[in-house]
């Protein structure tokens, strides 16, 4: 026994001695494509012997024997494993690894690891960003997020969309997602360039949002920034693109021939009106950014250009935006101060999209000029352009888009800084401070020739100017502290806690003058001065409106609590105050609550990575829709002639000092399953939206001839699915293929309607005035298209034969029956898609990679305004072109709204594919590049005849015969508008060089 011991002791001298013998030092260099990377992970495979890089991105790792293996590591990063082969130098590049950045996600004053989050958060990194031709950040994350609806109708370049998160969240209140960009709240997504963004994170239920108060009910869209790294060295990265766009399922409409068999009048020419007004529209973009760092700063600078063209003719915009980061470290690192800076200059021509209106009724006999009239006519009236003189509502489209002008111009100035402190490394302390400031001037001109809005054949104002000026100011300050503490392997928790003070300022300005002298050829908006409205009273409209110290002030305090690596807790309370409530309700709390647990660490089911089950409940509010709106309005009342003094008329609202929040009450169930090549996310939410603010009629005699006051009253009931899976369908040394879908559904009740039952959405001019078309009903689903159903039938007159539903041998399909027990009146479609779905394609083989997005929504129905106006065969509108889509009838010879002109518009779309190339470049001081083909809105699959399925998330009336100049009304979905843009095709081709 002794001698088997003194072997065993001896083979161990020996085998020690050995690897003294043949170990030795290894040092290196560890980068990535942008350059060195500090704090790597060096470890020889299968022992505890290991270092980190330093600031360089050396390391010097001692004792490694000639045959080990290196294993290098990096959060964010492949990990990577090196055979050292007996080399003394070994320097590696490190490969980004998407799915390890995910692991780290913004959940809002601070960040979270992905597995521990209890609460219903997507992010959307670079790489899964929509490709193209993208003018607002918010196309970025169209069809990428399940519940977060984004639908530009038609596309108009100058339009920002809709944005709703889990459908309608208020009536009164804002409905889009509180936008925060780097860590300051109520940014505009029109503020930061596409190009710079690196990822968008969407809190999507109240647990997540209620950190952030008020603003929070509609949910709340986190955005970080590309900014540089510590000791990168100097590089440059250009991204341009150009683009071509075409107008795609445009309205059907009669040809010369077709209309002159239909008894039109002939007035000798030919002429396709769209394709007048419209035009291929070219579209370029320009992105130049700076990088680098040294060994306690960094900074990114970058420079965006786009030029953007509309289809329609002089519609676009120009934008210049240029943003800065800077990062740097004092006292040993102790003190981290992060400055960002953004300039941002927008000059807009909007255009008329009345010519495109106009376009689809004028007579397509009607020459464009003057000077081709079959007739004698004067052209220089008009500015040399024909006109239908003596009929209602029309207008050349060409003159309204080429002799008037709709331009304007945004500058907007924001800035933040963020000093983060470090007491330990357990405590740190962070002071925001923020600042933006916003100048809009939008301006619109008609010369005494315009016939549309400029009086050409007016005797009294001839020519109009209109003139809008405003300015916007919002200041940031926040402090809040960050503790993180682990127990053992057990337990960790991490608490923040802050005080938040936002201010806004805002003021504006309107002026409206006409009558200019005739026949001088002159732009009169550059001399207001000599305006004859001046001499007459009356005459110049002019208004102007000022809100200061707008303030919202909170205290907030979050913990997140880790057990067992396995269950996760997480808690939050938000106090904040307004001055937008009554002066006896001007604080509200919001608190969150959310448990998850990794099953899975439990189960031990095989190749299960984490099967999570989470149940959170938030609550969040909503901000007034103004300022003010709790306090007394009064009439004011002139002296006469404009001479004695003024005085003060009867009041028209009544204050209400006990206004407050409304509340968003959500209750959320998720279920999260990773796997080798398979990931789902499945939640299901419960909401309630109490107490929202609406202005209530009250009756004048007992509230002192008051006739309004805004109230807390009403409630929404939401209920919703979601579906978020991702696949690795290939993945090999040759080919990855993932197919990505999110799906998701949800249903809308007004529990409680302060405004009682009705009808709303006026169809309008000419001739359905009183036509209202969308039921508002207590009790009921929001967004039912209402009115009578067509049998089919046409009497001997033209007129359509409406249904007797309800069998009772009397036809009562007015107006004023609409809402009666024994009117003939039913659900005809609904304007909220039943579910929509986005479904993503990642192809990468080679140095080629494909990405194809399909979008679709399904369920929603649209009214075709254009069909109820223009498609019945008016004999006495002989002058007026005919709507001719596949659902027209020779018979219909009357207007009148029915189910007929209701139309299912579910809609299944190629929205976007991309073909991209990675050059292989070597011994170059170019480091990389890409070229890329991107097609937009390449085909759509669609019964609606109409130019534009997807869904009508609101309405925005039909003042001035419907050219959409009313305020937007969330409770009307499902109208399709004669003022809304044509829909395009877009192709872009794309390169990126890095230097």
């Amino acid at each position: 026994m002794t001698q088997n011991l003194l072997r065993k002791i001896l083979c161990s001298f020996f085998f020690v001695l050995g690897g003294l013998l043949y170990s030795q030092t290894v040092t290196g260099t560890v980068s990535d494509a942008s350059g060195t990377l500090p704090g790597v992970n060096v470890i020889v495979k299968g022992t505890s012997n290991g270092v980190q890089s330093d600031l360089d991105g050396t390391y010097s790792l001692d004792n490694v024997a000639t045959d080990a293996v290196l294993v290098f590591s990096y959060l964010g990063y492949k990990t990577q494993e090196v055979a050292v082969d007996g080399r003394s130098t070994i320097d590696v590049t490190l490969e980004e690894d998407i799915a390890q950045l995910d692991a780290v996600v913004v959940v809002g004053y601070g960040n979270q690891v992905r597995k521990e989050i209890t609460t219903a958060v997507t992010s959307v990194g670079e790489e899964e960003f929509n490709q193209g031709v993208i003018n607002n950040a918010s196309q970025l994350l169209q069809g990428k997020v399940a519940g977060l609806s984004i639908y530009n109708k038609g596309g108009n370049p100058n339009d920002n969309g809709v944005i709703r998160l889990r459908g309608l969240s208020t009536v009164g209140g804002n409905t889009e997602p509180l936008v925060v960009i780097d860590g300051v709240l109520g940014q505009s997504l029109n503020n930061v360039d596409p190009s710079d963004i690196k990822n968008i994170t969407v809190l999507k239920d109240g647990s997540a949002a209620a950190i952030y108060g008020s603003r929070a009910s509609s949910g709340v869209i986190l955005v970080t920034t590309k900014s540089g790294r510590s000791n990168q060295p100097f590089s440059v990265e250009y991204n341009g693109q150009y683009g071509v766009s075409n107008a795609v399922n445009q309205v059907e409409i009669m040809n010369r021939s077709q209309f002159l068999a239909t008894g039109g009048t002939d007035l000798g020419a030919d002429t396709d009106w769209i394709d007048e007004v419209t035009r291929s529209a070219f579209s370029q973009v320009h992105n130049i950014a700076a990088t680098g760092g040294s060994e306690n700063s960094n900074y990114r600078v970058a420079v965006n250009y786009r030029d953007t063209e509309g289809i329609l003719l002089n519609s676009g915009f120009e934008q210049l935006n240029i943003r800065g980061n800077f990062t740097g470290t004092l006292f040993d690192d102790k003190l981290r101060i992060n400055f960002n800076s953004a300039f941002t200059q927008r000059e807009s021509d909007f255009g008329f999209n009345e010519a495109l209106r106009y376009a689809i009724v004028y007579n397509p006999t009607a020459p464009v000029l003057g000077s081709d009239a079959p007739f004698p006519f004067n052209s220089e009236q008009f500015g040399g352009y024909f006109e239908t003189l003596g009929l209602f509502d029309s207008f050349n489209p060409v003159s309204i888009a080429e002799q008037n002008r709709n331009e304007g111009t945004q500058t907007t100035i924001n800035y933040n800084a963020d000093f983060r402190y470090s007491f330990s490394d357990d405590l740190t302390a962070t002071l925001n401070l923020g600042n933006q400031i916003t100048k809009t001037n939008n301006n619109q001109y008609y010369p005494t020739t315009s016939f549309f809005r400029g009086g050409a054949v007016s005797p009294f104002r001839k020519g109009r100017a209109d003139f809008y000026t405003s300015e916007a100011q919002t200041r940031t300050l926040e402090l809040f502290g960050t503790y993180n503490k682990s127990f053992g392997d057990f337990f960790r928790m991490k608490l923040d806690g802050g005080y938040s003070w936002q201010e806004s300022d805002f003021n504006e300005y309107y002026l409206q003058v006409g009558d200019f002298p005739p026949g001088v050829d002159f732009d009169f908006s550059n001399a207001i001065e000599v305006s004859q409205d001046l001499n007459e009273a009356g005459r110049v409209i002019a208004n102007s409106g000022r809100n200061d110290d707008d303030r919202i002030i909170a205290f907030f305090l979050r913990g997140n609590f880790t057990f067992d690596d396995a269950i996760y807790l997480s808690a939050s309370l938000r106090r904040e105050g307004s001055s937008r409530f009554g002066a006896d309700n001007q604080w509200g709390t919001f608190p969150s609550v959310a448990v998850g647990a990794d099953l899975n660490n439990y189960l031990k089911w095989d190749n299960i990575s984490l099967l999570k089950a989470r149940l959170g409940y938030g609550v969040t509010g909503a901000i007034p829709p103004g300022v003010g709106l709790s306090q007394t309005t009064y009439n004011v009342i002139n002296g006469a002639g404009g001479f004695g003094s003024s005085s003060t008329g009867i009041g028209t609202r009544l204050a209400n000092p006990d206004l407050k929040w409304e509340e968003k009450r959500e209750l959320n169930f998720g279920i999260e399953l990773v796997m080798d090549r398979l990931s789902a996310t499945l939640d299901i939410y419960d909401r309630d939206i109490v107490d929202f603010i609406s202005n209530v009629a009250i009756d004048a005699a007992a509230n002192n001839g008051f006739t309004s006051q805004f109230q807390n009253a009403g409630e929404l009931n939401t209920k919703g699915v979601e579906l978020a899976v991702n696949y690795d369908i290939l993945r090999n040394d040759k080919v990855n293929y993932n197919m990505g879908l999110v799906l998701s559904t949800y249903e809308t009740i007004l529990e409680k309607n302060p405004g009682g039952d009705r009808t709303i959405a006026n169809l309008g001019a000419p001739g359905q005035n009183d036509t209202n078309v969308i039921l508002v009903r207590e009790g009921e689903e929001v967004g039912q298209i209402w009115g009578p159903v067509f049998t089919g039938d046409v009497d001997a007159n033209g007129s359509p034969i409406l249904a007797d539903i309800n069998g009772d041998g009397v036809l009562l399909t007015d107006q004023g029956s609409a809402l009666a027990e024994d009117g003939d009146f039913k659900k005809l479609g609904q304007g909220f898609p039943e579910f929509e779905l986005g479904w993503s394609h990642r192809v990468q083989f080679g140095n080629w990679d494909v990405n194809a997005f399909f979008r679709g929504a399904f369920g929603h129905s649209l009214v075709n305004t254009f069909r109820a106006f223009y498609e019945p065969r008016i004999g006495s509108q002989s002058s007026y072109n005919y709507v001719n889509t596949e659902l027209a009838r020779d018979d219909i010879r009357t207007a009148q709204f029915s189910s007929y002109y209701v139309e299912k518009a579910d809609f299944f779309r190629l929205d976007n594919l991309t073909v991209g190339y990675n050059f292989d470049i070597k011994d170059s001081f170019i480091k990389s590049a890409r070229v890329s083909l991107t097609a937009q809105n390449l085909f759509t699959i669609t019964d609606y005849t109409g130019a534009d399925p997807e869904p009508s998330f609101q309405d925005r009336g039909s003042v001035a015969n419907g050219d959409g100049l009313g305020g937007a009304d969330v409770l009307a979905p499902g109208v399709d508008r004669r003022y809304n843009y044509f829909n395009s095709s877009t192709f872009t081709l794309g390169l990126n060089v890095k230097f």
